[in-house]
């Protein structure tokens, strides 16, 4: 080789790892933010290592469940995001919302209102209950990388009430926001979550005592006739770039008058139907639908499973949720309420498919709702 040529290649070789050396050392400095919160250590991590489902260092799941389906590779899959991206993943027109007072609603009604994507509040038998709050505007720890829809963040938390019970599904930025949890701290009486996550929450300054943390098939006593079951969930962790140190879940919220299955995220697998048969029938299933992908079908549910999973349930009532608000997937922003809908012709559920917003009547299964993303280009 030529010595010229072999000086330039030496030069750009160390260029390139000087440009290296700069990325991590900035990449890891980012990473002190508070965002990303903190891991378990301590008593906390030794509670964790106790449990069945930590093994070799992290959590798993009931069935194996690869990152990829098979016949994907990750360098195809990420190709396809990069260059590929499908049309009307991000909506042209602004998204239709009702505005619903909370602090004005009655005492004694159940009601429920959903912020899109998978955040709702649920007023129940007296009791104020908030699942996974992002009201941020963002999905994602870099600011204005997963921004929302225009018209879909409508709420912040000064607009809520005292919460009395907090629900997380699992720490990932579109469910754990940590801009939203620090504007709600004030409010918030009990947090519940999988185990793990309560070192993010005890880091940003949520008392010891108001946290409650569980693994799978715990069963959680609230008082005033509530219970909750901490159930599972098919699906993954992690904030940083070390994965399933803090466990996920679902929930089944039993009150004095009604069931609730809160999913989080998950794919398909045997857990539903031995939901459904430790806890059925639910009332109300809310099921994760949206930001699904063949290629990684085993931690999210396409609509026809999420049909297949509330029939697993004993669900009498489903709520599609994960949709709506924020692109974290290749599919048209509408797909998943439009496949779902027509998919349930075969299985007759009633569907609950409100605005953002809109205030669903928890007690009223003929509740009709108007299909509000038809002609929304």
């Amino acid at each position: 080789m030529p010595r010229k040529i072999s000086s330039i290649l030496k030069r750009t070789v160390v260029v390139i790892l000087i440009i290296a050396m700069v990325l991590t050392i900035v990449t890891v400095a980012y990473m002190q933010k508070a965002t990303f919160g903190k891991a378990p250590e301590g008593a906390r991590l030794a509670t964790i290592q106790k449990s069945p489902r930590y093994k070799e260092g992290k959590f798993q799941n009931l069935s194996i469940t690869p990152e990829l389906t098979e016949g994907y590779s990750m360098a195809g899959v990420t190709y396809t995001q990069l260059f590929r991206k499908a049309p009307r993943r991000t909506p042209i027109d602004r998204i239709p919302s009702i505005k619903t007072n909370l602090l004005s609603l009655p005492a004694d009604t159940n009601v429920l209102v959903w912020f899109g994507h998978s955040s709702y509040f649920i007023q129940l038998d007296g009791k104020r209950i908030l699942v996974d709050p992002v009201f941020s505007g963002n999905a994602s720890p870099v600011p204005g990388t997963v921004n929302a829809f225009d018209g879909t963040d409508i709420y912040t938390a000064a607009e809520l009430p005292p919460i009395d019970y907090l629900f997380l599904s699992h720490d990932h930025y579109d469910h754990v926001d940590h801009e939203t949890l620090l504007a709600l701290k004030s409010k918030v009486k009990k947090v519940i979550c999988g185990l793990g996550v309560g070192a993010h929450f005890e880091y940003w300054g949520y008392p010891a005592e108001s946290i409650i943390e569980k693994d799978w098939y715990e069963q959680i006593e609230l008082g005033d006739g509530f219970t909750a079951v901490s159930t599972p969930a098919r699906h993954f962790s992690g904030r940083t770039f070390a994965r399933n140190t803090t466990l996920w879940m679902s929930y089944v919220l039993q009150s004095p008058t009604m069931k609730i299955y809160i999913g989080g995220d998950s794919g398909y697998d045997t857990h539903f139907a031995d939901i459904g048969n430790r806890y059925g029938p639910i009332d109300l299933a809310i099921i994760d639908n949206g930001q699904y992908d063949s290629a990684w079908r085993y931690v999210h549910t396409l609509p026809g499973e999420v049909l297949m999973a509330a029939r697993d349930l004993k669900a009498r009532r489903l709520f599609p949720v994960h949709s709506s608000k924020f692109v974290l997937a290749n599919h048209p922003w509408d797909e998943p309420l439009v496949e779902i809908s027509k998919l349930n012709e075969a299985y007759h559920f009633p569907l609950v498919t409100p605005m953002i917003g809109e205030v669903v009547q928890l007690n009223n299964i003929k509740q009709v709702f108007k299909q509000w993303w038809v002609g929304i280009k």
